[in-house]
């Protein structure tokens, strides 16, 4: 059986692994994006110059031969479902049995005038990075449009080589449709401090060119031109889906997939960031462009294509080529959990926070008084069981906090014993004890911290 998995990001890749290590089908990927696998989530320390892009690759050349993975580059133009085949542009048919769409994301455009130019990119492919190269020698200014993750990231690449950044953002405080208030005024205040001028309630209208081409400054939506040498738009990233247009494949914003990521198609199959779950796990989005769930999907479809290829795959568990058992995987994310850098800010983020509280909802919020370090941990009100963890310049282990939130701990519990998650050095300061302290003077309550710390108390809490 031939199975041609479309896309050889962190999704793709890993499904094509997890289908060598559960059978002997043939294998292909196909991308047009490079030849090699590489670290999307690094792309940026690239530019910063702390690492090659060799470095961003995690297998070494021989990898593919050796698993007997065939890797093809090529632009597809056109997929048959019908005859099971995907057209490249140059003409080239690949047959498959199975197809797994790993399309990815791309960079939102909302129609603005001259969002087409040069010097405009966003910052998701390869090419985006190779064009912000293109572009740096002798920049001037960036202008940077949208107030996301991504967003920050441009914003620091900038800065190590001292261009001057603009970065507009249409909200009133950075990310804080996702960030709590406090969170997200703390993260405003240090990106001025690193010299970037943040425009808050401030949109893009239009990006205007000279005679070449190549973009030579903003308007805002107040009217004001603001000269530039490149745009970064990273408003955030939709499913890569223009390929599917006008064929039989159910969409909406996404690809829409059941619970075992199997699409509209037989024998098709979508995981990562172009997948649309049907039925999102409760507390989760129906499309989550992160690295983490990619990869999860990308090992779940392999167990249910290796199953479904069985003569007898209407059997729970099926004898696969390798003489494994081999089960159908429907796709369970777990909690919520993300990390991001805002440029030395660490962030971590398990379980449930919000921008604003929900009915039923109570926090506990503790920041240092330089500004650059807070913990969160949020809880429902009326049974007091902890719902999610939101950390600011602070580390706290992620199998402590997620375990917290699955047993439905009681935040008195955890309040108690939060040396348990602390990840921090031994020596470094400590700030449970405040938090504990905050949380006695909102509650009138006496909580004393139980200082439990160290990793094999951490491992015999695990158990």
């Amino acid at each position: 059986m031939h199975i041609v998995i479309l896309g050889n990001g962190i999704s793709g890749v890993t499904c094509a692994r997890f289908l060598r290590k559960l059978s002997d089908h043939e294998i292909t990927l196909v991308s047009d994006e490079s030849d090699e696998f590489f670290s999307r989530t690094a792309l940026m320390y690239i530019y910063m110059g702390h690492m090659r892009l060799r470095d961003t690759m995690p297998y070494e050349p021989w990898f593919w031969e050796k698993n007997r993975i065939q890797r093809v580059r090529a632009r597809i133009e056109k997929i048959d479902f019908e005859e099971k085949k995907l057209v490249s542009t140059e003409g080239q048919e690949i047959a498959y049995d199975k197809l797994v769409l790993a399309l990815g994301s791309q960079s939102n455009k909302f129609g603005w005038p001259g969002q087409d130019l040069g010097g405009v990119h966003g910052l998701y492919h390869l090419q985006d990075l190779e064009a912000m190269e293109r572009y740096s020698d002798g920049l001037q200014r960036a202008v940077i449009v949208g107030g996301g993750l991504i967003g920050v990231e441009m914003a620091e690449m900038f800065h190590t080589r001292d261009i001057p950044v603009t970065f507009l953002v249409r909200e009133k405080q950075f990310w804080n449709n996702i960030l709590p208030a406090e969170e997200s005024e703390m993260v405003s205040r240090h990106l001025r401090e690193h010299h970037v001028d943040l425009r808050l309630e401030t949109e893009l209208k239009e990006i205007q060119a000279g005679s070449n081409g190549i973009a030579t400054s903003i308007i805002t939506n107040k009217d004001e031109t603001i000269p530039c040498g490149f745009v970064g738009l990273t408003v955030g990233v939709s499913p890569n889906i223009g390929l599917l247009k006008n064929t039989g494949l159910e969409t909406d914003k996404g690809i829409l997939v059941d619970e075992f990521l199997q699409t509209s198609q037989a024998d098709v199959y979508a995981i990562g960031d172009c997948a649309e779950l049907r039925k999102p796990s409760p507390g989760r989005r129906s499309i989550e462009a992160v690295w983490y769930t990619g990869r999860m999907m990308g090992e779940t479809v392999a167990h249910t294509i290796v199953a479904d290829s069985s003569s007898n795959a209407q059997s729970p568990e099926i004898q696969n080529p390798k003489s494994k058992i081999v089960n159908r995987k429907s796709y369970t994310p777990g909690i919520w959990f993300n990390s991001a850098k805002f440029f030395d800010i660490e962030y971590q983020v398990y379980g449930d926070i919000r921008s604003q509280l929900a009915d039923n909802q109570s926090t506990v919020y503790w920041e240092h008084p330089d500004g650059k370090k807070s913990i969160r941990i949020t809880y429902e009100t009326s049974s007091g069981s902890a719902l999610g963890f939101n950390l600011m310049g602070v580390r706290y282990r992620h199998e402590v906090c997620e375990k917290w939130i699955q047993d439905r701990t009681h935040i008195e519990t955890v309040l108690q014993h939060l040396g348990l998650a602390n990840f921090d050095p031994e020596f470094s300061n400590q700030y449970e004890a405040e938090l504990v302290a905050i949380y006695n003077r909102q509650t009138g309550k006496n909580l004393v911290l139980k200082q439990r710390r160290g990793l094999k108390a951490v491992l015999n809490f695990l158990r």
